[in-house]
C-alpha cells in the first residue's frame, strides 16, 4: 500500500519529536491554518466540526443541570474591569485595549473580553433583587482574546473559543455545590465523551483564579506524560458581589449579597484529545465527537452494483451514525489513510466479493482489526465497534497515566524519577508555604497541578522542608 506508506511518512513520528508531530497532525488532518493574525488560527471545517460536537454534548450536560445560554458584549469598559482589583490584575498583562471608534479616540478605553465576570457581575446588579431571582444559572458560548506569548493551534491563541458559565446563588454552600457539580461535569464529559481519564482536584492559591476564593480544575495526561488542564471550575464567594453590590432581600427582607461561581472549557480540548489519542498514522478520534464516525470506502467501485450498494449502506447507517461516502476516483490506499489520518472510528470496505457474500468488512482506527459484518446486522456491529473503541482507547490513556504517575518522598526523589521515566505526574506531600511549592518547581522543573479531590494521603512530610504536611499534590509540566 505505498500510498498509505507516503502518506503516513509526512507526519513526524512522535518519539523523534512530540510538538513537531503534534502540528503535523493539525495541518495535515485539516484542523487548522494559520493565519496573518500573528498567534490566531484558522480553524478549519474538519476541526471546527469536532468543536461543534464538544459544544452539543457539553450544552446538553449544561441545560440538563438547570442552566440557560446567554450573549454579553465582547467589549468591557475599563472603570468596569478595574472594579475587582484582584482580576484586573491577574489579566492585565493580556488584555487588548480598543481605543478608537473609527477615526474617533474613545472617550474610555474598552478590552477585548478576557473573559466575562464583570460584564455578568454588572448584569447581576441590574437584575438580581429578591431571594426569588435566585440563583441565576447562566452559561455563554463566546470567543475571548488574551494577549499570549507564546502560541500553539489550539493549545494556546490568542483567541479562542469556549463556553463560561457564571452563576449567582442566594448562600455560600451552594455556590460551592455548583462549582463541584460543574467540576464533575467536566470530568465525566472528559472520560464519557472525550475517552480521556483526569484528576480532579483543586488549585494551590498561587494557582487560582484572579478574584477567586478557590479554584477546582481537572487534569489530563498527554502521551509524552505533560499535564493538561482540561477545565475549570471557580468560587468567588461574595468578593464579585461586594465589588458591584450585587445585594437581594433574603426571605427575612435583610439585604444580603450573592455568592458567584464560574467555570469553562475552550478549543484546547480539541489539543488534548489529538495529544491523549493520536498515533504516528494521526488522529483517533472518540467516536462521540468523530465529525465522521463511519466512513465507507467502496472497492471496485467501477464494477456494477457496488455504487448503489455503497449508497444504500450510506442511506441506511446515516440514520444513526455519522457517516462519509467516499466515492471519488482517489485510489482505495489513498483513502485508507485518509480516513486513518483524520482519526474516523470505523472505516467500512464494500467490494464485488462482499456483496456475494452479503458481509462488509468493519476496520477500527485504533487496532486496524478487521470484522466481517453481515450486512443484516450492520448497525449492532458498527455500535459494538464503536463502544470498544472507546473504551480501549479510554483504557490506553488509562494505563499511560498509571504509568507515568510515581510517588516521592524527597525532591531527589522527583528528579530521580523523571530523569529515569520521562515526564508525568509526580505524587507527593506539601506543607502548603508557597515558598516550597516555587522551590520544587525550580529544582525539579515541575509545577503543582492540583491537589486531588478526597485525599490519598492526610498525612506525611513536605517534599521541600520535610515538615508536616496535609495535602498531597500532584506535581507535573503542563501545556
Amino acid at each position: 500500500m505505498d500510498e498509505q506508506k507516503k502518506m503516513v511518512e509526512e507526519i513526524t513520528s512522535m518519539e523523534e519529536d512530540f510538538a513537531k508531530w503534534y502540528t503535523d497532525i493539525v495541518k495535515k488532518a485539516d484542523l487548522a491554518d494559520y493565519s496573518s493574525v500573528k498567534g490566531c488560527m484558522v480553524i478549519r471545517p474538519y476541526g471546527y466540526a469536532i468543536w461543534e460536537n464538544i459544544q452539543r454534548l457539553l450544552d446538553a450536560r449544561f441545560k440538563a443541570t438547570g442552566h440557560e445560554n446567554v450573549y454579553m458584549p465582547m467589549f468591557i469598559p475599563e472603570s468596569l474591569l478595574q472594579k475587582e482589583k484582584d482580576h484586573v490584575k491577574g489579566f492585565a498583562p493580556e488584555v487588548a485595549w480598543v481605543t478608537h471608534g473609527g477615526s474617533e479616540p474613545l472617550q474610555e478605553r474598552l478590552c477585548v473580553r478576557p473573559t466575562s465576570e464583570t460584564l455578568f457581575c454588572e448584569h447581576y446588579a441590574a437584575t438580581v433583587h429578591s431571594h426569588r431571582d435566585l440563583p441565576k444559572l447562566y452559561n455563554q458560548w463566546c470567543s475571548v482574546v488574551r494577549w499570549e506569548k507564546t502560541t500553539r493551534p489550539f493549545l494556546r491563541t490568542r483567541e479562542f473559543l469556549w463556553q463560561e458559565g457564571h452563576t449567582a446563588h442566594a448562600t455560600a454552600q451552594e455556590a460551592v455545590e455548583e462549582t463541584e457539580r460543574m467540576l464533575g461535569v467536566y470530568a465525566d464529559f472528559c472520560e464519557q465523551d472525550l475517552c480521556m481519564p483526569v484528576v480532579k482536584g483543586k488549585k494551590t492559591e498561587s494557582d487560582k483564579f484572579a478574584g477567586a476564593v478557590s479554584t477546582y480544575a481537572v487534569e489530563a495526561m498527554m502521551h509524552d506524560g505533560k499535564a493538561l488542564q482540561a477545565g475549570t471550575s471557580h468560587y468567588f464567594g461574595d468578593g464579585f458581589a461586594k465589588a458591584f453590590n450585587i445585594q437581594y432581600t433574603d426571605k427575612n427582607n435583610k439585604l444580603t449579597y450573592v455568592h458567584q461561581t464560574s467555570w469553562g472549557v475552550s478549543t484546547r480540548l480539541i489539543g488534548a484529545v489529538i495529544m491523549s489519542h493520536g498515533d504516528n498514522n494521526g488522529l483517533v478520534l472518540p467516536p462521540a465527537i468523530a465529525p465522521i464516525q463511519i466512513a465507507i470506502l467502496p472497492i471496485a467501485q467501477h464494477k456494477p452494483g457496488v455504487l448503489e450498494k455503497a449508497r444504500e449502506l450510506k442511506e441506511r447507517l446515516g440514520k444513526s451514525f455519522r457517516v462519509k461516502l467516499d466515492d471519488s476516483d482517489n485510489s482505495p490506499g489513498w483513502k485508507f489513510a485518509e480516513y486513518e489520518m483524520k482519526g474516523v472510528p470505523l472505516r467500512l470496505e464494500i467490494g464485488p466479493k462482499d456483496i456475494e457474500k452479503d458481509q462488509c468488512v468493519l476496520v477500527r482506527r485504533d487496532t486496524r482489526e478487521k470484522t466481517f459484518a453481515p450486512l443484516s446486522e450492520l448497525e449492532a456491529a458498527a455500535e459494538k465497534l464503536l463502544a470498544e473503541l472507546g473504551a480501549s482507547i479510554y483504557k490506553a490513556a488509562k494505563e499511560n497515566m498509571s504509568k507515568r504517575t510515581y510517588a516521592c518522598q524527597t525532591m531527589d526523589e522527583i528528579t530521580a524519577a523523571l530523569d529515569k521515566n520521562g515526564d508525568g505526574f509526580v505524587k507527593a506531600m506539601w506543607c502548603g508555604s508557597e515558598e516550597c511549592e516555587d522551590t520544587v518547581k525550580e529544582r525539579t522543573g515541575v509545577g503543582s497541578r492540583c491537589m486531588p479531590l478526597g485525599q490519598e494521603s492526610a498525612g506525611g512530610a513536605c517534599v521541600c522542608c520535610g515538615k508536616a504536611a496535609a495535602h498531597l499534590v500532584y506535581w507535573g509540566k503542563a501545556y
